[in-house]
C-alpha cells in the first residue's frame, strides 16, 4: 500500500474530501464571472485566505529581522571579542538576542504553518481523492489535475495548455529575481554594518544564508512537477511572499534603550 493509499484510508481522508467539494461549490459560484476557471480561481482565493490569516506572523518575523538588525553590530562586537572561543561566542549571542527577545526561527513560522494546506493541494489533485470531476476542471482550457509534461503533449510548450504553464513560469522567475536582489542588498547592507558572517548562534547560517536567495529559481522546477493547482498555490503564495516582504521593509521596531551609564555620564556633566 502506498503512502497516499494508506492516507487516503486514513480519517484525514474526510479533511480531503471536504476541502475538495469546497473548491467545486466555489467554482461553481465563481463560474458566471470566470466560466470553466472558477475551481482555479478559487485555488488561488483559498491560497490568498490562507496567507492572509498567516499575515500576523509574517509581521513578527519581520520585526524579529529589524531588531536582528539593530543588533548587528553588538553582535560583530562579541564575535571580535571572542574570535578565539566560537562556543563561547555562540552562547554569548543566544544571550543577546533572548533578552532581546529575538527568535531565530520567527521566519519559519509562516512557511510551516501553510505547509499542510500544500500537501493537502499536492493529495487532493494527485490521487483524486477529491473526486475525478475537481481533477477535470481546467485553467484556460488547462486540467488542475495535469502537470506540465501533460500539458507539453498537447500542442507542445507553445500550445494552449504550454502558454498556461509559460505563464506560471515567467511570473515564478519575476519573483524570484525580485527575492533574489533583495536578499544581496540585504545581505550588502548587513556587511557594511558589521555582520557579514551570517548568525554565529546558528552554525551554518552563513553559508546558507549565500545560497538561499537562489532556492526561489527551484520553485521553476517545482511548478513543472506537480499538479497545475499545486503550482497555482505555489505561484500565489510566493507572489504572496514578495508583496508582503515590500510592505513590511518599512515596519518599525523600538530602537534599543539608552544605557544607564550614558545616562549617567549626561547627568554628572551637567552638574
Amino acid at each position: 500500500m502506498s503512502a497516499f493509499t494508506a492516507l487516503s484510508a486514513s480519517p484525514f481522508s474526510s479533511l480531503f474530501s471536504s476541502l475538495g467539494s469546497l473548491l467545486l461549490w466555489a467554482g461553481e459560484k465563481l463560474a458566471p464571472l470566470f466560466g470553466a476557471s472558477g475551481t482555479a480561481v478559487a485555488v488561488v482565493l483559498l491560497t490568498l485566505l490562507v496567507r492572509l490569516a498567516l499575515h500576523p506572523l509574517a509581521r513578527s518575523a519581520a520585526r524579529g529581522d529589524r531588531a536582528r538588525a539593530a543588533l548587528a553590530p553588538r553582535v560583530a562586537e562579541l564575535r571580535r571579542k571572542h574570535s578565539r572561543d566560537p562556543e563561547r561566542m555562540m552562547r554569548a549571542v543566544r544571550e543577546l538576542h533572548a533578552k532581546a527577545g529575538v527568535s531565530q526561527f520567527a521566519g519559519i513560522g509562516p512557511v510551516l504553518a501553510q505547509a499542510p494546506v500544500l500537501f493537502a493541494m499536492f493529495h487532493l489533485f494527485s490521487t483524486g481523492s477529491g473526486g475525478a470531476e475537481l481533477l477535470d476542471r481546467t485553467l484556460l482550457g488547462t486540467r488542475l489535475g495535469g502537470r506540465w509534461a501533460d500539458a507539453l503533449g498537447h500542442g507542445g510548450p507553445f500550445g494552449a495548455q504550454g502558454l498556461v504553464y509559460a505563464g506560471l513560469f515567467v511570473l515564478v522567475a519575476a519573483v524570484a529575481t525580485w527575492t533574489y536582489r533583495t536578499a544581496r542588498a540585504a545581505a550588502k547592507a548587513g556587511a557594511a554594518g558589521g555582520d557579514s558572517a551570517g548568525d554565529p548562534a546558528l552554525p551554518g547560517m552563513a553559508g546558507f544564508a549565500k545560497v538561499a536567495p537562489l532556492l526561489s529559481f527551484g520553485m521553476l522546477v517545482t511548478v513543472a512537477l506537480v499538479p497545475l493547482a499545486a503550482g497555482l498555490y505555489l505561484v500565489t503564495s510566493s507572489t504572496w511572499t514578495a508583496a508582503e516582504r515590500a510592505l513590511l521593509r518599512g515596519l518599525r521596531t523600538p530602537g534599543p534603550k539608552a544605557p544607564a551609564a550614558g545616562r549617567g555620564r549626561r547627568h554628572g556633566s551637567a552638574t
